[in-house]
């Protein structure tokens, strides 16, 4: 699943060699959209702290790349043992890329491999004037919830089949064969 998206885009999972892409387009985002994505204002050292933490919890990243820089991310992460089923999913999208369908995108990604890791109810919480994130949960049937000036949406993921495995195989597949030829890119652009 090599995902053409707006002007050349892919999305793809990132390996744990590209943590600091991560970071980089995290520290990139305005303050609104930072705003969004970690319910409040956060500082700089928060967020490489934030991205530390984040690839020592086996968080699942699914990225946004255009010609190699990171515009977009969607993260998964459990909550509790994954024996408990509930995962949440968070998104960072940098101002220039939003509405464009890059959260769409990264959601399709993220509940494909909550499915494929047995999550069954996936978690969203944003605050409550984020009116893009609460259209993307409606998108899919996400049960919102208001609270304290957030909200949290509820998506159910349907259970894992050889099928599902199958296309985030391939999915990952394609990832790895487009991370290498962008380090090759990369490095012959530095000769």
């Amino acid at each position: 699943m090599h995902d053409p998206l707006l002007d050349g885009g892919v999305i793809r999972k990132l390996w744990i060699s590209e943590t600091d892409l991560y970071r980089d387009h995290l520290l990139r985002l305005d303050g609104e959209s930072r705003r969004n994505r970690f319910g409040g204002g956060v500082s700089d050292e928060f967020i490489r702290g934030y991205v530390d933490l984040s690839v020592g919890l086996d968080a699942v990243i699914h990225g946004f790349f255009v010609d190699g820089a990171l515009r977009g991310a969607g993260e998964l992460r459990s909550l509790g043992t994954t024996l408990a089923g509930e995962a949440e999913a968070a998104f960072s999208i940098e101002r220039a890329w939003q509405s464009h369908g890059v959260g769409t995108a990264l959601l399709e990604r993220t509940l494909l491999a909550a499915r494929n890791r047995g999550f069954r109810h996936l978690h969203m919480a944003c605050l409550a004037e984020n009116r893009r994130m609460q259209q993307l949960a409606r998108k899919f049937d996400a049960e919102l919830t208001f609270d304290f000036g957030s909200v949290v949406g509820e998506v159910q993921a349907a259970q894992p089949t050889p099928l599902s495995l199958m296309r985030e195989m391939v999915a990952d597949g394609h990832g790895f064969a487009t991370a290498m030829l962008e380090v090759q890119s990369r490095l012959l652009r530095t000769v």
